[in-house]
């Protein structure tokens, strides 16, 4: 059972709000924690330009989070799934490689990238039948 929209969508935004100020103000917590060899300025620089989209992904989150369903929002729920599963992919190839040595690197970012995902998904698709989903077929 999926918790309430505006709920998802709150707690959704406190963590991009609270990863993407940790990325952005402490990069080498980040990689520290994926077993990134340290100092690494160039991953750094790296780390904060994701942590700035993560940010700006809570915030968009949160001004949204009691908006009625609309061809928009339901498109931002599909941009927010493709944004989970695309992190998701790139930290599983980057840990097959070798670039993040520690599977305790991946792993609670590779859950939190999965339920996110299947969140937006499950809210997307449940706009299907709505206002929303027959003006997205016009």
């Amino acid at each position: 059972m999926l918790p309430q929209r505006s709920t998802f969508l709150t707690v959704a935004s406190v963590v991009a709000l609270a990863i993407g100020s940790l990325a952005v103000a402490l990069p080498h917590v980040l990689l520290t924690g994926k077993g990134v060899a340290l100092p690494n300025l160039a991953a750094a620089v790296w780390v904060r330009e994701v942590g700035v989209s993560i940010f700006a992904q809570g915030v968009i989150l949160f001004l949204v989070r009691r908006h009625a369903d609309s061809p928009t929002l339901r498109a931002l729920f599909c941009g927010g799934a493709l944004l989970q599963l695309g992190l998701l992919g790139v930290e599983l190839a980057a840990y097959r490689a070798g670039v993040i040595p520690r599977l305790s690197g991946i792993l609670p970012n590779s859950v939190l990238h999965v339920v996110l995902a299947s969140g937006f998904l499950a809210y997307a698709a449940r706009m299907r039948g709505s206002a929303a989903h027959e003006e997205l077929a016009r």
